[in-house]
């Protein structure tokens, strides 16, 4: 099984493959690996892309967590945003060919690295069991689910529902945590040419050094070691399954919360 190390150059256009064969550059004058690349043609491919549209100020705060108790055993809990600098609805401007929301720019909620649900107001409610503890991370996404990746447009909260149905807000987390984000469900037609493998990292130090994200797509390795979008090339119809782990330097796994997670998602030609 092959291992590839995507990289993004400094002044990134497009992708790159990175390796220790000999390299070529390519128009936008970045480092590829042609061994690599005659190697993958055919192959399922994952490259680093730029950042689509930046959003300079963009915030997002939970303005308030509150729950009441239906039932013995559950509550319904309701989160509400404030959202700064940036329009929910609103059409990304982007040039990449991938799956993307007729509904516009939204908030991506992900509760306890469950699929993501995007929310186009800025409000969310849910029952969920009493006295169970719970991560929550929140953060801004462009139209075609990019996540926009700064400390002010996202929010990662640990709470408690107690047995009584009322919120405990626990300590914020400081671990190393990994939340998969896309590809997600199902996709059809030209939207299977490409598709989005996108994450969010909190209290992570990504890079050669630091911490990467190891990438299982049908049983092959990829290493991550940038927090940037990546497109998915060449799967096949079908169900594809895609593993994100939080690897060290030496591709160790880490331990604890929030570390792995694998999703399955389907791709129909029609």
């Amino acid at each position: 099984m092959k291992t590839w190390k995507s990289t993004l150059a400094i002044l990134a256009v497009s992708a790159a493959v990175v390796s220790c064969n000999n390299t070529t550059k390519n128009s936008a004058g970045e480092a590829q690996d042609s061994t690599a690349l005659s190697d993958t043609a055919g192959a399922v491919t994952v490259n680093a892309l730029a950042h689509a549209k930046e959003f300079p100020g963009a915030t997002l705060k939970i303005a308030s967590l509150t729950s009441e108790k239906v039932g013995s055993d559950s509550a319904k809990i309701t989160v509400k945003y404030d959202v700064q600098n940036f329009k929910l609805t609103e059409q990304t401007e982007h040039d990449h060919h991938m799956a993307n929301s007729h509904e516009g720019q939204h908030i991506h909620y992900i509760l306890d690295n469950k699929p993501y649900v995007a929310l186009y107001k800025p409000e969310h409610s849910e029952t969920i069991a009493v006295n169970s503890e719970h991560y929550l991370l929140s953060f801004l996404s462009r139209s075609f689910h990019e996540s926009i990746k700064t400390p002010e447009a996202s929010k990662l909260i640990k709470f408690k529902v107690n047995a009584d149905g009322k919120i405990e807000q626990l300590p914020a987390p400081t671990a190393p945590s990994l939340f998969y984000s896309r590809p997600k469900g199902d996709y059809k037609g030209a939207d299977t040419k490409t598709l989005l493998l996108d994450f969010f990292v909190v209290n992570v130090p990504m890079g050669a050094d630091g911490l990467n994200v190891k990438a299982t797509i049908n049983g092959q390795d990829f290493t991550l070691d940038q927090w940037v979008p990546y497109e998915i090339l060449n799967l096949p119809m079908g169900e594809t399954s895609v593993k994100l782990s939080l690897v060290d330097k030496d591709g160790n796994m880490l331990n604890g919360d929030n570390v792995s997670v694998e999703r399955k998602v389907n791709l129909n030609a029609e």
